[in-house]
């Protein structure tokens, strides 16, 4: 009927639906159920027609020399139709309608020749990994496929990624989860960066007319050899005084793995589908606000250093008086006339550290020249090309990819611009040769 067609274009897909889910989401839906209740009614009809026929035909039967066979028809239940829905969500692969059975969380299907059975669907899990969803929370993997273990509600590959003997990439936290602790600052996800300023002291009044330049670095490079670091998030608390006009502008650079500032990029903030800075107001006398900015998961990479620009600009009504406009502020030499003064009471950088060999990366190289057997040599180049790739993967948003990989070998293993080429042109002409693979260029970050 078109009300059952209807009912099964709504079913949510995203997760698994048992027996139960299914049930409340029948009860939920008016038109369906009446079309149920109105096929319970028609059957019931039914049921006493047949009743009166069979009557009929064994007070006729007694002319016969053989009893007749009868089979009166069978009222399907509910829980018939709650299986067939769930046949048609998971048993309807390849052109044929299966049976599927919850127990085991399998098809039968009526060719054996040809899968009827789909992919489970699961919130989590990487594609086909996630075999079942938990009972006790449909967020997360229950169970998981062949080749997969269980690990914190996720399916993971049971072999251990070749590169994670050299660096590490992954957190378990996900966006919800990494969102909640950001805006709760919470100290776990904090990374104790060292600030440095030259314009301006935290906790201080200060003028804001000229541009102020902050840091929060890490000096891994020179002190912390066995850890790169993730950025997750940016917080800063931002006060002005009263009645001023002004609105802080800032501007965020990222350097990757140390380095000068030159081989920094800039943080295209509110474009190209990048994050912007949220602002929470504080309850506090003076006009105080959090700055948070969420990259998540989606926009995180590496970084040494953060070098944070802030500027103002001059908040004021428009000519029509319903919407802002800004523009620079001037410079006024009478004291009198001065726009407000600003302190900034904490910045913090949110993120995560991870494993990071710099020896054993530094051993892959040497086999390059020096393969210890044979064959080690193309094992170091399908590793260096694995880790270079995805390294070079947390580039920012732009059209081409930044060169990552080059900042590491530079300011992580002290590699020289000379063997940086090297490495770079040995990866090169060895992807080149793979079957099914595709080269892409990058922008030059580190000299």
């Amino acid at each position: 009927s078109e009300e059952f067609k209807l009912f099964m274009k709504r079913l949510p897909m995203n997760y698994f639906l048992n027996t139960s889910a299914v049930m409340h989401l029948w009860t939920m839906d008016s038109n369906f159920q009446r079309r149920y209740e109105q096929l319970e009614s028609s059957m019931r009809q039914l049921f006493l027609k047949a009743q009166r026929t069979v009557h009929k035909l064994f007070s006729l039967s007694k002319r016969c020399h053989k009893q007749p066979l009868i089979r009166m028809p069978r009222q399907r239940s509910s829980n018939y139709w709650l299986n067939r829905i769930q046949s048609f969500l998971y048993c309807n692969e390849n052109g044929l309608l299966g049976s599927f059975s919850e127990e085991t969380h399998t098809c039968t299907c009526p060719n054996d020749q040809v899968a009827c059975q789909g992919s489970l669907p699961c919130t989590l899990g990487d594609g086909p990994a996630c075999l079942s969803c938990a009972p006790d929370n449909r967020t997360r993997c229950g169970g998981c496929n062949a080749g997969y273990m269980l690990s914190q509600g996720l399916c993971k590959p049971e072999v251990a990624d070749s590169t994670e003997h050299y660096i590490g990439f992954e957190t378990d936290l996900q966006d919800l989860e990494m969102r909640y602790l950001l805006q709760k600052t919470d100290r776990r996800i904090e990374v104790h960066a060292i600030f440095i300023s030259n314009d301006m002291r935290l906790n201080s009044w200060f003028d804001p007319s000229w541009r102020k330049r902050m840091l929060l670095t890490l000096k891994s490079n020179k002190y912390k050899s066995s850890l790169v670091h993730m950025i997750l998030g940016l917080s800063l608390q931002i006060c002005l005084t009263k009645n001023s006009t002004l609105e802080p502008v800032l501007a965020v650079y990222i350097n990757p793995f140390g380095g000068s500032h030159s081989e920094s990029w800039f943080m295209p903030v509110n474009e190209n589908n990048f994050p912007d800075w949220e602002r929470t107001k504080l309850d506090l006398p003076l006009q105080c606000y959090n700055w948070t900015l969420t990259l998540g998961n989606k926009w995180k990479t590496f970084f040494e250093t953060v070098h944070i620009y802030l500027r103002s600009r001059i908040k004021s009504n428009g000519p029509n008086g319903n919407e802002s406009i800004y523009y620079e502020p001037l410079e006024f030499i009478d004291p009198s006339r001065n726009l407000g003064y600003m302190k900034i009471n904490n910045i913090q950088v949110f993120g995560y550290s991870m494993h990071f060999d710099p020896e054993a990366i530094r051993d892959l190289i040497l086999q390059l020249d020096y393969p210890y057997t044979q064959g080690s040599q193309d094992s170091a180049l399908l590793q260096l090309l694995e880790i270079r790739d995805r390294v070079n993967k947390l580039s920012p948003p732009g059209q081409r990819r930044l060169d990552l990989f080059s900042c590491l070998l530079r300011h992580r293993l002290k590699l020289s611009t000379s063997e940086v080429v090297r490495i770079q042109s040995a990866l090169q002409a060895f992807n080149a040769k793979l079957p099914n693979t595709v080269d892409y260029d990058t922008t030059k970050l580190c000299s």
